[in-house]
């Protein structure tokens, strides 16, 4: 094993998650070794050089909020990620009130640990990217933040309204297409901040089923609802004293925004089930890849919220409008994934950089990274290797696959969701649903219904089809 590599620890009594984590980081490039308890932990000598240790709360000898106390009595400064059940949750928060600087509930996908891990090894070293030129900040702005790469005057500018609003408690509105970078907007924001020692607690509010929503961000009482064995703190009181990342905002169900304008304005919420009220100190940063003013005109989106979340908005461009930086993207991608991979690619030809750079990017940076991992994979020698066909069947796919939802739904979205609802005979939730056959959250699909003036109730499983391609599914 290459020990030149970044190490990352893992502490869990479960031999299953410990091989399943171990397996995704190791494909990732990670040194890792898997402990099955926090004594055989303690007696690793890879501890000290570690960037990242993953934690299970509940350990058989001592369990991680333990762990972590005896980890700070010795001084160590590895990064901490719990992982925890629902039943966790109390423990969970007085260890992040202790230091630990992310948690992950469980079950997470393999794409919520990867990001976790590498924003958290980011934060804990000074590595050759760091090093290296392709991070060119904006004057005044923290040379810290190697997350945000680029130096094109769109770019600037958003860094300078991230240095702005920082040090306020001010809440911020986050808008641009997917792929732009939104979240490390957020992060930037939250790094910056006087809130910086407590949590970044995230939620990507389109992800989470309409009926677990409001649990997920205000918690619940035990016996609150079928399921609810035992009470659980929201996102909310985890972010106490630090900052909460609501992503997609666009997405929320009407009925949650009202409990979320009351947050806002009172800074008080109740949990399911409970009629004692909780006071918020969490600094709200949302942001959406949704037009918002035509939700409000449409009736989806509550005005009043609206001008709750937008006291300080930041638009994120897309990348074809901050095309000078794809240069500089393009290497920082490279680097990471040829790292990574325990390869050495030293340039881009010109002709690969000219392809790049004329591109119209739909998918954004997100994209941009992709086919530079890609790229990397099959480099053979020192020089990146960029077939340009890989972009020409990206553009023929693009009306299917990689624009942005809004811009597809505006194409084909009405009669797709209404070849669904027929075939699904007007069922929205579920297996047999439309909204999992059209690949879509199920209150994401409801809002779209709303939007495009979809009269759900009038389709029956006898309706004759429309002619349009049902089977096709939004990504």
């Amino acid at each position: 094993m290459n020990e030149n590599r970044t190490w990352v620890l893992v502490v869990d009594d479960d031999a299953s998650i410990r091989e399943s984590l171990t397996d995704l980081l190791r494909s990732m490039g990670f040194n890792v070794q898997a402990f099955a308890s926090a004594q055989e932990f303690l007696h690793s000598p890879h501890r000290d050089v570690a960037s990242c240790l993953i934690l299970d709360v509940q350990l058989p000898d001592l369990n991680g909020l333990e762990l972590q106390l005896e980890l700070a009595k010795s001084n160590s400064r590895i990064p901490i990620i719990f992982i925890t059940g629902h039943g966790d949750i109390p423990m969970t928060v007085r260890a992040m009130k202790a230091g630990a600087v992310e948690f992950l509930p469980k079950p997470f996908s393999d794409e919520a640990l990867l990001n976790a891990v590498e924003q958290t090894v980011k934060s804990s070293e000074i590595g050759h990217l760091k090093k290296s030129p392709v991070h060119q900040h904006a004057p005044g702005t923290d040379p810290g933040n190697d997350d945000i790469v680029g130096n094109s005057p769109a770019l600037r500018l958003i860094l300078q309204d991230v240095e702005t609003v920082a040090p306020t408690d001010s809440t911020v509105l986050i808008q641009g297409e997917t792929g732009t970078g939104k979240e490390l907007i957020a992060r930037a924001i939250h790094k910056l901040s006087l809130r910086r020692s407590n949590p970044f607690v995230t939620l990507n509010c389109a992800a989470v089923p309409t009926g677990l929503l409001e649990s997920e961000l205000f918690g619940h009482e035990k016996g609150a609802f079928t399921g609810a064995i035992s009470q659980r703190i929201g996102r909310f009181e985890l972010a106490s004293k630090g900052t909460i990342f609501l992503d997609e905002i666009g997405d929320m169900p009407s009925e949650i925004q009202p409990k979320l304008l009351r947050l806002l304005q009172e800074r008080e919420f109740e949990r399911l089930g409970s009629t004692r009220t909780q006071r918020s100190d969490a600094r709200l940063i949302a942001a959406t890849n949704l037009n918002l003013a035509a939700r409000i005109e449409n009736k989806s989106f509550r005005s009043d919220l609206f001008y709750r979340l937008n006291v300080f908005p930041i638009t994120v461009p897309p990348l074809r409008d901050r095309r000078q930086d794809i240069p500089l993207l393009a290497q920082h991608f490279v680097q990471k994934y040829a790292t990574r991979m325990g390869k050495r690619i030293d340039t881009i030809p010109s002709t690969a950089m000219k392809i790049l750079t004329e591109y119209q990017w739909p998918g954004n940076v997100r994209e941009l990274e992709n086919l530079m991992e890609r790229a990397v994979i099959l480099s053979a020698g020192d020089e990146l290797e960029l077939d340009e066909s890989w972009l020409k069947t990206k553009s023929l796919t693009i009306s299917t696959s990689t624009l942005p939802l809004d811009a597809m739904l505006l194409q084909r979205g009405k009669e797709m969701i209404e070849a669904a609802l027929v075939e699904c005979g007007g069922r929205i939730g579920g297996s047999a649903g439309a909204a999992n056959k059209l690949g879509l959250p199920r209150q994401t699909l409801e809002s779209k219904i709303k939007a495009l003036g979809i009269n759900k109730n009038q389709f029956g499983a006898h309706r004759e089809r429309p002619n349009s391609d049902a089977n096709m599914r939004i990504v």
